[in-house]
């Protein structure tokens, strides 16, 4: 996962001398692919360098490795770069030269999952690097958070970065605007079922579907213990019986199946009870051939995660956030690949794919 990342990470100088973004999409053979499902959107984005950062900060925390600081900090430049001056972020440029995407829809700034992520990585960046533009980023951005509406799968980011900030940084002045986004959260269900959004009908799609690991995650630091029982009856409904059956719709993706493990992880820490643990230990299994399938979908040999399966075939493709959020979900393998690994960047990116 880290060596298809860093193979998938480029210098953007515009940014910064030191800035890095990573590469929406890779092929098969580690070829940059550029991003237009929503038409042409570009070459990189803030939504995976924030969720990147994010990793990293932990990877060098728990390894203390010198080009993980310097990777980390380094997309932190891009991010930081790509903030408006009213404190939103714009999400895509369009080429290498750092041509910024102002207007796309999945790149203009707004009330957005790229917002609220830079905000995650943001603000663990400033807890880890002790870097003060990254906190007055974090301040400006938190008013667009605090002041407009959010559908709940952004909503339960903003929560990701209250709570870290209320319980590693002491902003108490979070904890009200906190216990409100977490009522929204458990309102917006059908039956036991968390919902993403109002107009969400039908089962909800499982990638970025995290409310039931984040209303878990909150119950203690708001005092809020009925959150546990909310959230552990949705994941009884939606993400047990997907993990159950090996995630066997037509078309998953490494995102849906990460973002149930995060779930389960916060159920199991909040609870204590095996069961959540156990089924944890399933969902990543899909990662190993467990899936519908039948076969890996993380190249451990290669360093690499495929895009998904669809209809019982695994991608060729390995992009951004397939990566990101399986070193998310398999974390300890990320580690141990970390502690090992020397300097990704010391040597071209083809090298780090290892022998075919």
């Amino acid at each position: 996962m880290l060596r298809q990342l860093a193979r998938l990470t480029r210098p953007i100088p515009a940014a910064g001398q030191e800035a890095l973004a990573v590469a929406v999409y890779g092929d098969g053979g580690g070829a940059h692919i550029v991003a237009k499902e929503s038409g042409f959107e570009g070459v990189a984005c803030v939504d995976d360098a924030a969720r990147l950062l994010d990793v990293l900060c932990d990877v060098w925390a728990r390894t203390n490795q010198p080009w993980a600081e310097r990777w980390a900090r380094g997309l932190l430049e891009f991010v930081l770069w790509m903030q408006e001056p009213d404190g939103r972020w714009i999400n895509f440029v369009y080429d290498w030269n750092a041509a910024r995407n102002l207007h796309g829809i999945t790149s203009a700034t707004g009330e957005s999952f790229w917002h609220a992520r830079a905000l995650v990585g943001v603000s663990h960046a400033w807890l880890t690097f002790a870097d003060e533009r990254a906190r007055d980023a974090v301040l400006s951005g938190l008013d667009h958070a605090v002041s407009k509406p959010a559908p709940p799968d952004v909503r339960a980011l903003h929560i990701l970065t209250a709570r870290r900030l209320v319980a590693d940084a002491g902003v108490t002045s979070l904890r009200a605007a906190m216990l409100g986004w977490v009522q929204e959260l458990a309102a917006c269900r059908d039956g036991d079922v968390l919902k993403n959004n109002d107009e969400e009908t039908g089962p909800p799609h499982l990638w970025a579907h995290i409310q039931e690991g984040v209303l878990a995650w909150s119950a203690s630091v708001i005092e809020e213990p009925e959150l546990l029982d909310v959230a552990a009856r949705s994941a009884e409904a939606l993400v047990v019986p997907a993990v159950d059956a090996g995630f066997a719709a037509t078309s998953t993706s490494p995102y849906d199946v990460a973002s149930c493990i995060y779930s389960l992880d916060r159920l199991h820490e909040a609870t204590g009870e095996q069961r959540w643990a156990a089924l944890a230990a399933d969902a990543r299994a899909w990662f190993d051939g467990r899936n519908a399938a039948a076969a890996p979908v993380y190249d451990r040999r290669r360093g690499r995660v495929a895009d998904g399966i669809d209809q019982g075939r695994v991608s060729k493709n390995s992009g951004a956030e397939s990566n990101i959020v399986a070193a998310e979900a398999l974390f300890d393998d990320a580690l141990d690949v970390a502690r090992s690994l020397e300097d990704p960047f010391a040597h071209p990116p083809t090298d780090l794919l290892g022998p075919d």
